[in-house]
């Protein structure tokens, strides 16, 4: 079986080192063909043929069959420290270990990290990461890109968008699919949050409805005075009688749930 076995690997050993031959040496198209190898060391001798280029390396992080150790391999290759497009095409990878993908993050406009953020493929540590670095440019993101953002980003970053309160990202903030209650909540309850965005929670049709938010908005001292007075009307008398007592509203809207609960007999 010893004898067997040996005549039968010579050949596979001999077809392998033609293709480790043909993946060094080989013209600009045929590299092509190469990155389609099964075999981890092929692609590894391809790394060295002096006619790689972006577009192959490209045309082969696009494949989901590549191992961490590879991976590792292409992240060094000079080629990947000057092409942004290779930066991204290595962090989409789903293969592509943390110790890679996170040191190029930075590298990555705020949309693309949105994307990753986003793709099914990515992993729960990509997403992470991705989402923490959006949440850390967005002090310097610009208004519009913020706006655009509000109707596409993750749940975090939807998270971090309302928490800052203006009027003009919360709205469709609010149209996104992805938006929690938690994070409407936390706005409607915030005593930074303005009277606008508050309006605005109040007017959303997926929103407005929710006993919690409408007990969140009665609460606070930023909702404006006409919001607060339609609000009451419908609020039960528990609250009402909390609102009456309450230490943060102001004597004119103590009074508003004073007389709404004299209306009803309390």
């Amino acid at each position: 079986m010893a004898v067997g076995s040996s005549a039968n690997s010579a050949p596979l050993d001999r077809e392998l080192s033609l293709r480790l031959h043909h993946a060094l040496t080989c013209g600009k198209e045929e590299l092509f063909q190469v990155m389609l190898d099964p075999a981890m060391e092929v692609l590894g001798a391809a790394l060295r043929n002096p006619a790689l280029d972006e577009n192959h390396l490209l045309a082969l992080l696009g494949r989901l069959d590549l191992t961490e150790e590879f991976l590792k391999a292409v992240a060094r290759h000079g080629a990947v420290a000057e092409s942004h497009q290779l930066k991204v095409a290595l962090v989409r990878n789903p293969a592509t270990p943390a110790a890679v993908s996170l040191p190029l993050l930075p590298h990555l406009y705020l949309f693309e990290l949105a994307t990753l953020a986003e793709l099914p493929g990515t992993t729960p540590d990509q997403r992470l990461a991705a989402e923490r670095a959006i949440i850390q440019r967005l002090p310097t993101t610009p208004l519009g890109n913020r706006i655009t953002l509000a109707r596409r980003a993750t749940a975090t970053v939807l998270d971090a968008l309302m928490k800052e309160g203006d009027v003009r990202v919360v709205e469709p903030c609010l149209a996104n699919p992805r938006l929690k209650e938690a994070s409407v909540f936390q706005l409607a309850a915030s005593p930074r949050a303005s009277g606008e965005a508050i309006a605005a929670v109040a007017r959303s049709p997926r929103w407005a409805s929710r006993p919690n938010l409408k007990g969140a908005i009665l609460k606070n001292p930023n909702t404006p005075l006409p919001l607060f007075g339609a609000l009451l009307a419908a609020a039960p008398v528990h609250e009402l009688r909390n609102l009456a007592e309450s230490g943060r509203l102001t004597g004119e809207r103590k009074r508003l749930a004073e007389e709404e609960l004299r209306r009803r007999g309390f």
